[in-house]
């Protein structure tokens, strides 16, 4: 991947901690948290959780992020319960979950609505994955 992985233009000195946030904590937001690594380096703190925990990172995403040169196989699907003693967060990304989005302390909340990849073919899988990316450097680049 010839991508920059820094964005070095964050650096105003303080890190960002960023919270991703959808349902299972299986794909979408295990897949902003490693984009808001990848991208952010060590500008950023990232971290995902679910308001339904899985239990398991999807195969599909850890297939799909390493295409891109990260490991997602040593990640965990997390509960908001495993990730609140991280907060506050400069931001805290919903993933589209609607009525199921928690509350967090964070200076910023998004929402994203980006469409549950999990039963998707490969191809389509990665479009979700290429959005993720995007929308992951826009909020990068905005804090």
């Amino acid at each position: 991947m010839s991508e920059n992985h820094d964005i070095s233009f964050l650096g105003d000195g303080d890190k960002k901690k960023l919270l991703f946030v959808c349902v299972e904590n299986s794909n979408r937001s295990q897949m902003s948290e490693a984009f808001a690594k990848m991208l952010g380096g060590e500008n950023v703190e990232a971290y995902s959780a679910g308001s339904k925990p899985s239990g398991i990172v999807h195969p599909k995403a850890i297939a799909s992020i390493k295409e891109l040169g990260y490991d997602l196989s040593t990640q965990h699907s997390k509960s908001l319960e495993e990730v609140k003693s991280f907060a506050p967060f400069d931001a805290v990304v919903t993933m589209g979950c609607g009525d199921a989005c928690p509350w967090m302390p964070a200076k910023k909340f998004i929402d994203w609505e980006i469409p549950d990849p999990k039963n998707m073919e490969p191809k389509e899988f990665n479009a979700v994955r290429d959005l993720i990316r995007d929308k992951v450097k826009e909020l990068l680049t905005s804090l």
